[in-house]
């Protein structure tokens, strides 16, 4: 007869390497720390507004294939390069997906995506893969969806998000209070801003919480508060919330709240009624908003990958098409492409009228 209480349900305990073993493994150098402070310096300044440019946060739902996340990165960085006077363009590195009920977890969960779990392999493959891309002159970006993984890469993150999901979350708001980037809430799933907002307020504070050091050891967390949080509209239920009403009901709520207008907008989504193509609807209507003189919207977020679309996949993974997600759908390179170079060219002189 089992006469324990506790871990009933548990059939084993693997131990990680520590965040800072992993660190120790892959380490950044001096020149790669000053690319990251300058990168979320540059974020703190887009929303403090003295710098004018806008905020793209764009690339896959998720990475599931390094090959092409570097492939696609290459092509990204070439591209900042470009529209750098009027767009400050950071890579979507999302290696945790949410699920409602199950499903592949992300790179770092279930890095061989065939349910095998070794996620001290994922953790290994995915910091690495955000080195090499930040060695591309790419700032990234992630979700903070699990509250260990930030000790093992956050040191490479210029801009983090915390999801519709989790916005309400009380955990993710204690980590992101302490999170070293700035980080965007979204509204919740039903589209209602008041659960952003509220954790607006109180990400702004200190908190105390159980996690770990970079030891592995289990601490209370003491932070400061995070001080370059923002709201992000992704739609909701009722559908989008990125036309004018939408964006000023949005600046209403902030000011009635004590918080800062400052917006950014989720062009996929249900602001794209998971229809991937939608974005581009997005994208132009928040161009107009803008050369109309709208003050408050400060960033897009776009998914996008080198092909259009996703994919599902089985056992079989030599069936799966190079550069699509494998996760919601993207947009394709070309469209991103232009879409980016038409968005910088028409918000350009709007932009410089600016506050």
């Amino acid at each position: 007869m089992n006469s324990r209480t506790d871990d009933l349900n548990v059939v084993g305990h693997d131990k990680l390497a520590t965040p800072l073993e992993l660190k120790e493994q892959l380490p950044l150098d001096q020149e790669l720390e000053a690319k990251v402070r300058g990168a979320r310096q540059t974020v703190k300044n887009i929303l403090n507004g003295t710098d004018r440019r806008l905020l793209i946060v764009v690339g896959p739902c998720s990475i599931h294939d390094p090959v092409a996340a570097i492939d696609y990165g290459k092509r990204l960085a070439k591209l900042a390069s470009e529209l750098v006077d009027n767009l400050f363009i950071v890579m979507r590195t999302y290696f945790e997906k949410p699920r409602t009920t199950v499903g592949w977890k992300g790179l770092i969960n279930d890095p061989r995506l065939d349910d095998s779990f070794h996620i001290e392999e994922g953790l290994s493959l995915a910091r690495r893969l955000m080195i090499d891309l930040s060695n591309l002159d790419l700032p990234l970006a992630t979700e903070a969806l699990d509250p260990v993984t930030p000790q093992y890469l956050q040191d490479l993150i210029a801009w983090s998000a915390i999801g519709a999901r989790t916005t309400e979350s009380q955990t993710h708001r204690e980590i992101a209070s302490g999170l070293s980037s700035p980080v965007g809430f979204k509204n919740a799933t039903d589209g209602r801003l008041d659960v952003a907002i509220n954790a607006l307020k109180s990400v702004a504070n200190p908190h105390r919480f159980l996690g770990i050091d970079v030891n592995g050891q289990v601490s209370v967390i003491r932070t400061r508060g995070n001080a370059h949080a923002h709201i992000v509209l992704r739609g909701g239920d009722g559908g989008p919330n990125y036309e004018r009403p939408h964006i000023e009901n949005c600046e209403q709520a902030l000011a009635n709240a004590g918080l800062t207008q400052k917006i950014m907008v989720d062009c996929s989504h249900a602001n794209a009624n998971k229809q991937h193509a939608q974005q581009l609807k997005c994208i132009e209507n928040i161009t107009q908003q803008i050369i109309e003189g709208n003050q408050s919207i400060m960033g897009l977020m776009i998914e996008s990958h080198l092909a259009a679309g996703n994919q599902k996949f089985g056992k079989d993974l030599s069936k799966l098409e190079y550069g699509v997600s494998i996760t919601d759908p993207c947009i394709d390179w070309q469209t991103t492409q232009s879409a980016l170079t038409t968005l910088s060219e028409n918000i350009g002189d709007a932009l410089a009228q600016r506050i």
